[in-house]
C-alpha cells in the first residue's frame, strides 16, 4: 500500500523510542485503539528488530510498522526480514532509500534543505521527513512545498505536539512524526492511549 493510504487513515507516526519487546504489543494495541495507523521503532531502542517483528506479527496489515534511525543497508535487510514495511532515516542517504525500495519498502528519509529534498525524491523516497523541525518553522515547510513537486508528502519531525500541530498543518504538512509527545520510555499503554487521543483530536480540528 502507498504511504498516502496510511496517512489518510491518520497523519501521525508514533515514534516509540526506548520501547522494549515485552511491552511493545500492548503499546501498539493502545495506539491502534486511538486510530494511530503508523508505528516506528527507532533502532536505538532496546532490541528494536525484535519489537518490530512482534508488532508486525500482532498487527499484520492493520498497521504500518517500521523502523526509524536507520543508518545502513544491512539494517534495511534486517527490518524487512522482521516484517517491517517502513524505513525512516534521520538523514538524507540515497543508498538506504534505494535499498529499501528494492525490497518493496516505504521510505521517509530525513532532509532539511531543498538540495537534500530533491535528491531523496530522485532516489525514490515516498515522503520527506523535515528534521529537526525544531530548527525550522512552518514558514520553512511552506517554502519547500512551493518548489517541490505537487503532491510531495512532507512530514515535520522533532518537537511536534498538540499545541503546534495546527500551524504546521496550515503550512501544508502531510503528516507528523511524534516522539515524546506520544511515548516516553516506560509509559504505560493507558498513558500512551491518553496522549494519542489528544494528538488525534488536535490533528482532526
Amino acid at each position: 500500500m502507498e504511504l498516502r493510504h496510511w496517512l489518510t487513515q491518520c497523519p501521525l507516526i508514533a515514534i516509540l523510542r526506548g520501547v522494549t519487546p515485552d511491552e511493545v504489543a500492548a503499546v501498539g494495541e493502545a495506539l491502534a485503539g486511538e486510530r494511530i495507523a503508523i508505528i516506528e521503532v527507532p533502532l536505538n531502542s532496546p532490541q528494536p528488530v525484535d519489537s518490530i517483528g512482534r508488532l508486525a506479527r500482532a498487527f499484520g496489515d492493520r498497521l504500518l510498522i517500521g523502523a526509524g534511525t536507520v543508518m545502513t543497508t544491512a539494517q534495511v535487510s534486517e527490518i524487512a526480514a522482521a516484517g517491517g514495511k517502513l524505513i525512516v532515516t534521520p538523514h538524507a542517504d540515497a543508498t538506504i532509500v534505494r535499498a529499501a525500495k528494492q525490497r518493496g519498502l516505504l521510505t521517509v528519509p530525513g532532509c532539511f534543505t531543498p538540495t537534500e529534498a530533491f535528491a531523496m525524491l530522485a532516489a525514490g523516497a515516498d515522503a520527506l521527513k523535515l528534521f529537526p523541525a525544531e530548527a525550522a518553522s512552518p514558514a520553512v515547510l511552506r517554502a519547500l512545498r512551493a518548489v517541490l513537486p505537487s503532491g510531495t508528502a512532507l512530514l515535520p519531525v522533532g518537537g511536534i505536539d498538540a499545541a503546534n500541530i495546527a500551524g504546521w498543518r496550515e503550512a501544508g504538512a502531510s503528516g507528523f512524526g511524534i516522539g515524546s509527545a506520544i511515548y516516553r520510555a516506560g509509559d504505560s499503554p493507558a498513558v500512551v492511549a491518553a496522549k494519542a487521543r489528544g494528538l488525534v483530536s488536535a490533528v482532526s480540528r
